[in-house]
């Protein structure tokens, strides 16, 4: 019998959030691995589900996304951003961002194209520019600031580069880009003629005053970008899997082509309680992001007491924060990020498989603090009273 396994999948290892939540439950571990919060969003919003399905909105939505989600989406630009986007052919809904990242690719990717990405990056980058056929050529956000290198970036291009996949702000490292590093991304794809996909799932929450500013809304940028978000973590219904894509009609083309032979449409009664979260509860990530930014300080001045790292950078943006576990003398972070459950009951995630060479993120691990406080304590209790350092460290 031949190896069941396509070839195309047989060099992409499983997701790490997938095996690390498994192994938070098998073990009984406080979970500050996988990015989704222990509390929903608005309540208004869940009422609204709930009505769109005693509607009888239980059919198959159209596959480019609900009129009155398009609208709302359309009208959000607008609202934030001042970017005037046709809601008829300017808007896909995906199911969630992680479809539309893997519609995006494989609608504009072809073999031998090369995808230019900022590492340390989301798995599904990676993943599904081997499925097109591509190659991920990565700029390393280097720790600790995790900052862009406009050299790096620019040394980056090659004549078989097709597009930059941009992600602020940043999982993992909670970096927002600035304006001086957007315009220099916006000078690298108008000089080389690319174009560009971006990442802005986590476009409200960015904290201590900064502001998400997408790369579309630079001049000469609208023309080439693919703007891709989610209700997910901005409105905290992760599980609701309600993204979209939104661009010039072209592009929205391309992701559409490729959707429509994933998923080919998305939840119906959960678009309407997406429009109605756009519409309605339009200031309620901001109360988000003040309880964010507290779970942030109290995760991050909790590992440093609990050992787990002299240092760690405070995230601009995101659920996650970063720290280097190299002083605690274990080889990597994915051999400490397996033990840890047994260690300290507790889960989180090694970042290695976020880089294209993993010794790159050879010690670095990421920690959720999208938790209710409790959590967050006892996590920094259980990693407070365990013993971390390696048993062979001297």
């Amino acid at each position: 019998m031949p190896a069941p396994l396509a070839r195309r999948l047989a060099g992409i290892p499983p997701t790490i959030f997938t095996e690390m939540s498994a192994l938070a439950v098998r073990t009984g571990s406080v979970n500050l691995g996988q990015g989704f919060p222990d509390a929903d969003g608005p309540t208004s919003v869940i009422e609204e589900a709930v009505a769109a399905l005693r509607r009888g909105e239980n059919q198959y939505a159209p596959g480019i996304g609900r009129p009155e989600l398009r609208r709302a989406i359309a009208d959000h630009q607008s609202r934030h951003y001042g970017l005037v986007v046709d809601p008829d052919t300017e808007v896909c809904v995906t199911t969630g961002c992680t479809e539309a990242i893997a519609a995006a690719i494989l609608g504009l990717v072809d073999p031998g194209d090369e995808v230019v990405a900022l590492e340390p990056f989301y798995d599904s980058y990676a993943a599904m520019t081997t499925m097109a056929g591509g190659l991920v050529r990565p700029v390393t956000l280097r720790g600790p600031d995790f900052r862009l290198d406009p050299d790096e970036l620019r040394a980056a291009i090659t004549p078989r580069t097709k597009l930059l996949l941009i992600n602020t702000p940043h999982n993992p490292t909670g970096t927002v880009l600035s304006r001086e590093e957007s315009e220099a991304i916006a000078a690298v794809a108008g000089d080389h003629d690319l174009l560009v996909v971006t990442d802005e799932v986590y476009e409200h929450l960015t904290f201590d005053g900064r502001t998400h500013l997408p790369l579309a809304a630079l001049p000469g940028m609208w023309q080439r970008t693919l703007t891709l978000s989610s209700v997910g973590k901005s409105f905290s219904f992760t599980g609701w899997k309600v993204g979209w894509a939104t661009g010039p009609a072209p592009l929205v083309s391309a992701v559409l082509a490729a959707k429509q032979w994933l998923s080919f449409t998305s939840a119906g009664p959960l678009q309407s309680a997406v429009a109605h979260a756009l519409n309605a509860e339009d200031s309620w990530p901001a109360g988000l992001v003040a309880g964010l930014q507290t779970a942030r300080d109290r995760l991050c001045d909790g590992l440093v007491a609990a050992g787990v790292t002299e240092r760690v950078r405070r995230p601009e943006g995101t659920y996650f924060a970063v720290t280097d576990i190299a002083g605690l003398g274990w080889p990597d972070g994915d051999t400490f990020c397996r033990a840890l459950p047994e260690l300290a009951s507790v889960v989180a995630i090694p970042l290695q498989g976020f880089y294209t060479d993993p010794a790159r993120g050879r010690h670095l691990v990421r920690w959720a603090f999208c938790k209710e406080p409790a959590v967050i304590e006892e996590g920094l209790a259980r990693l407070a009273a365990a013993e971390l350092r390696h048993p062979g460290a001297a």
